[in-house]
């Protein structure tokens, strides 16, 4: 499987000729889906899910199909009819070749005054790879990489730290960094590396890697 770090918090993943995109968002490349088989959004907020470029990708590709909750499939699920599939913690299906286990039901707390909105996360391949949305979802299983969701206005660095803890994955890939600055991407990485337990990587976007 060939990981391709796109911007922010969205992933492409190829596997045997075929493309699967986790969050396409506002804060991703126009183009961030374009060739995708299979489409993954984790929740609404518009970082991860942008009708724009999903409407792209399905045209670029008539057999193109998305899997996401609820609240995301009740507002795109009429321009795209019988291609969007709705699911929810505790689901299995097989997207673009990719087995895929869904993780999770609630976004992380942004403050106590904020209501919580739905956020699932994705297991892929049997824990080849998680990719966790805005939560920070234990999945359970063994996990090789870790999509490590590394800033943002939910989260501090002791958070992040005691996630890769217990999801105590192989190596852990920065996403949710479009907010952190050049400055600052030197004392995450050596917190997180020194203190997670796992290998802790960054790539930037475009950047690839096999797993």
């Amino acid at each position: 499987m060939k990981l391709i770090k796109m911007s922010h918090s969205c992933v492409r993943l190829e596997k045997d000729g075929r493309v699967l995109v986790v969050d396409p968002g506002g804060f991703s490349e126009e183009d961030a889906a374009v060739g995708a088989d299979a489409v993954l959004v984790t929740h609404e907020h518009p970082d991860h899910f942008d009708e724009g470029r999903l409407r792209t990708a399905m045209e670029a590709n008539p057999a193109a199909e998305i899997w996401t909750l609820k609240a995301v499939a009740d507002q795109i699920s009429a321009a795209f009819p019988g291609r969007v599939h709705t699911v929810g913690h505790g689901d299995a299906f097989t997207a673009a070749g990719f087995d895929v286990q869904v993780h999770g039901e609630l976004h992380a707390v942004i403050h106590p005054d904020i209501p919580r909105i739905t956020n699932v996360g994705y297991l892929v391949d049997g824990g080849k790879l998680f990719h966790p949305g805005d939560a920070l979802t234990v999945p359970g299983l063994p996990v090789g990489t870790l999509m490590l969701p590394v800033m943002a206005p939910w989260n501090k660095i002791s958070e992040v730290i005691d996630y890769v803890r217990e999801v105590r994955p192989r190596r852990a890939y920065d996403i949710h960094d479009a907010l952190l600055t050049d400055l600052a991407r030197p004392i995450y990485d050596r917190q997180i590396g020194a203190l997670g337990g796992s290998e802790h990587l960054r790539l930037a976007p475009r950047d690839a890697v096999q797993l």
